[in-house]
């Protein structure tokens, strides 16, 4: 499977005529995180404020298939504002695309971009360009057929995501933890959950684009951030102990630049995942 992530906006560069230029980024998903970044497609254009239109961006997806030799199988992007034309844009093209919290890489492009590509354009304006910024959506409980059993939060190392390719996964989706700048001691928290109907479970999960775990400490809730906007209660926390734990996790979360996991088995003795996706919380905008 290939999975593109998309951005198409304005950004802090000016034309001769003072107007934002725009620009459009595609950039490869990692599917694993054995996955060489210096591996992963990536594309760039600028394009003319009179020429956003879903038909401009539909030129340079073509471009961009042509230069990579095959198309995306799936197109993810994450500002809600453009969704209207990506997603015209997108189904002219027969490409499914879907509003998405999970662009770790084109959200590490972008950072780059940023620091290095921008500042060095003729017109830079010193300062980013937020798009428009939504309120969150109230928490929905999961489908009670979707609950786990039990639950556990754990730890793993960074260097462990390196036997990846010998882990028996089902359903599941990871980036390198060492490319985002952790150190292989370093410790990625996560939330094992265990059914007995984990494959299922597992299923319903890989179709959401899981983008991350967050603690509502005054909602005493561990949510499950998906898409664009959708958050799942996956469990409320009434015990002192229980939300010390959540806490614990929270900051351990924030200590690994916000790198995590979710992962789904059958049983605590289990030597297979029926899910396991890494994830990273982004601040998005």
């Amino acid at each position: 499977m290939t999975i593109w992530e998309l951005d198409f906006y304005s950004r802090p560069v000016l034309d001769e005529a003072g107007k934002k230029r725009w620009e459009i980024l595609i950039q490869e998903a990692p599917l694993s995180p054995l996955q060489p970044v210096g591996e992963l497609f990536r594309y760039a254009e600028w394009c003319a404020g009179s020429e956003v239109n879903s038909q401009r961006l539909m030129d340079a997806i073509r471009k961009a298939i042509a230069t990579s030799g095959q198309p995306p199988e799936k197109i993810r992007f994450f500002r809600r504002a453009m969704n209207n034309m990506i997603t015209k844009a997108c189904q002219d093209l027969g490409i499914p695309c879907r509003l998405s919290r999970r662009t770790v890489s084109l959200a590490q492009w972008l950072e780059q971009r940023q620091a290095d590509v921008y500042p060095l354009e003729p017109g830079y304006e010193d300062g980013s360009t937020p798009s428009v910024q939504y309120p969150p959506e109230a928490a929905q409980p999961l489908p009670d057929a979707l609950r786990g059993d039990r639950w556990a939060l754990v730890s793993l190392q960074a260097r462990d995501f390196a036997d990846w390719n010998e882990w028996s996964i089902g359903f599941g989706e990871g980036f390198s933890p060492e490319a985002l700048g952790l150190l292989p001691e370093d410790p990625v928290p996560g939330l094992l959950v265990y059914s007995s109907r984990a494959l299922p479970l597992a299923g319903w999960l890989s179709g959401l684009d899981l983008a991350a775990l967050t603690w509502d400490a005054a909602a005493s809730q561990l949510l499950l951030e998906t898409g664009g906007s959708e958050r799942w209660i996956l469990a409320s926390l009434t015990q002192p102990t229980l939300q010390a734990e959540a806490e614990r996790f929270d900051q351990a979360r924030q200590a690994a630049r916000g790198v995590h996991f979710l992962a789904v088995q059958s049983s605590p003795e289990s030597e297979e995942f029926a899910g396991f996706w890494l994830m990273q919380s982004l601040e998005l905008g």
